[in-house]
């Protein structure tokens, strides 16, 4: 019985390293980290290889923080600075820091100076929003994203870091009802605009 423990213990041990290191790590050998692999309205998007990879600050000649290279927070600030000329009051934070669980629908959320909606919202998503996830067990920081089309029946995001296998641009369903409009995703919590 100990000796199973033992083992169990050890493969728990083994697995939970494996998980973390293999976050840092670039796995998919079709791509170099800070390869360009898409772009939007001349923004581009960069691979960053394990989710978990950093590889330093990004900060405009202005001194504005984007925050950490090839991470997805560094490229929807960089999205709102280069193609919209928005810079965030609060230019730190987390992903999922972006959206303001105390806001109400079409609020405005002071730390991004950006209308805030949530999911579902009165509100259709537009293009240039910035979408705002949920953490979860295995990335409690969140992600965010940019809407990239959106149609009556789906909405496009364009996101950079997805992980190694992961796909720059995701398409979801959008429904209404009830004069709502909810984009068919768990852990989008809703979206922000300038």
């Amino acid at each position: 019985m100990k000796k199973r423990s033992v083992l169990i213990l050890g493969i728990l041990i083994l697995f939970t390293v494996g998980f973390f290191v293999s976050k840092k790590i670039n796995l998919n050998s079709n791509f170099e980290v800070g390869q360009k692999i898409d772009d939007l309205n001349g923004v581009v998007v960069y691979y960053n290889g394990g989710v978990g990879n950093v590889a330093g600050r990004e900060v405009t000649e202005d001194g504005y923080n984007l925050g950490l290279k090839y991470q997805c927070v560094e490229f929807v600030k960089r999205y709102y600075y280069q193609a919209l000329n928005h810079k965030m009051p609060d230019s730190y934070g987390n992903a999922k820091d972006f959206f303001s669980k105390t806001l109400d629908d079409g609020g405005l959320n002071i730390k991004r100076n950006l209308n805030q909606f949530t999911n579902p919202s009165s509100s259709k998503p537009k293009v240039n929003d910035l979408v705002v996830y949920s953490g979860t067990l295995f990335n409690k920081y969140g992600h965010v994203a940019i809407i990239s089309k959106v149609t009556e029946r789906e909405v496009e995001i364009i996101q950079q870091n997805p992980g190694p296998f992961g796909e720059s641009r995701e398409t979801y369903d959008l429904i209404r009802e009830e004069d709502k409009w909810f984009i068919d995703h768990s852990r989008i919590m809703g979206w922000l605009r300038k």
